[in-house]
């Protein structure tokens, strides 16, 4: 079975190119383009993975990560932070399961999710 894979990010392209690299390492992903769609979905489903991007519409990634964090059921799920802005990088390090800085590469998320995928 394939391991799922949300990924929460407003900017369509980068959504793209972050599903086709997870899509190459066998994640069944999901694409969500904004906070309040995200947290409805995270109510009835439970990832493996989670790639949040911190600047969303409706409900911000830092919210979403709170309530991801603050949920049981979210325990064993990696959340994969993506910001432009290096300074909200490092204040979200210590949270965060892995923190990336955009722009990020196909090649970058590829390499990071194939080492997080259950075998």
């Amino acid at each position: 079975m394939d391991a799922l894979a949300f990924i929460i990010e407003d900017d369509i392209d980068l959504s793209t190119i972050f599903a086709d690299a997870l899509d190459s390492v066998g994640y069944k992903v999901e694409q969500i383009k904004d906070g309040l769609k995200a947290q409805q979905r995270l109510k009835g489903e439970v990832p493996h993975l989670i790639l949040l991007d911190m600047h969303l519409p409706h409900i911000s990634g830092a919210d979403l990560l709170a309530e991801i964090k603050a949920d049981e059921r979210f325990k064993n799920t990696t959340v994969i932070l993506t910001t432009a802005d290096a300074r909200m990088a490092e204040a979200y390090e210590p949270i965060a399961d892995f923190v990336m800085v955009k722009p990020i590469s196909f090649v970058q998320l590829r390499d990071l999710t194939s080492r997080l995928k259950p075998k």
